[in-house]
């Protein structure tokens, strides 16, 4: 197994501690995500699974615990270290494209690029490779607005690996879907992040689609469970 690109250790959440409507929403959960592998998170609604992927990329902070990406510890640093590594190292996936509509396909690709240093010859020259990897070179002018649902969602996978992270993160990217986009939209995710050897942590309803995965996880009462 190659090395963890995320590790939780064990990440604990409250909201509305010390009140009488305090929910622990994570207790004590524990996960590695190798590179190159790829972990289906399965859940129900409200179970704390968009929690969890929002610690993992650094968008919250866990009430005690550690988050290491790549083996650097970010539990406990300021908000200018934890953007550089969200910025370089994760890429986030939801279950709506939240794409920007007054860009065309490869702007929304290439604009994440340039916040992070990149030429703009460069970043429009992986912009393009990537909506040609999933089939869309020739939607590449084209605004969200006049992509279908599967097209979008396809775009908003290529921004997220616009930075080349290690980390993927995705919250239920198909679940907007209807069943046949959605198999076509899980087989261009599944390509992408073999192709670039980088972990994934994607949470989903669809069993069938998790069980296609490396390794499937369950968030159970706060706790994390291995189911395979």
């Amino acid at each position: 197994m190659s090395d963890p690109v995320l590790e939780l250790q064990g990440i604990a959440k409250c909201y509305n501690p010390g009140q009488p409507g305090a929910v622990n929403v994570l207790e004590y959960c524990d996960l590695s995500v190798a590179a190159g592998e790829v972990v289906a998170l399965v859940a129900p609604s409200g179970a704390g699974k968009s929690t969890l992927l929002h610690i993992a990329g650094l968008l919250d902070t866990p009430d005690s615990g550690a988050v290491l990406l790549n083996g650097q510890q970010m539990t406990g640093k300021g908000d200018q270290a934890r953007t550089i590594a969200r910025r370089r190292e994760v890429g986030f996936v939801y279950q709506f494209h939240h794409l920007l509509p007054e860009f065309s396909a490869a702007e929304n690709i290439v604009l994440p690029q340039l916040a992070n240093g990149v030429a703009r010859g460069a970043a429009e020259e992986r912009a393009a490779a990537l909506l040609g990897s999933v089939g869309l070179s020739e939607r590449m002018t084209h605004r969200p607005a006049q992509l279908s649902g599967g097209e979008q969602q396809r775009v908003a996978f290529c921004r997220a690996l616009a930075n080349q992270p290690r980390l993927l993160l995705a919250d239920e990217p198909t679940g907007n879907l209807d069943p046949a986009t959605s198999e076509t939209v899980f087989a261009a995710l599944m390509a992408l992040v073999r192709d670039t050897g980088m972990g994934a942590l994607i949470a989903t309803h669809n069993f069938e689609l998790a069980g296609r995965m490396d390794r499937v996880v369950r968030l159970d009462t706060g706790r994390l469970v291995t189911q395979s």
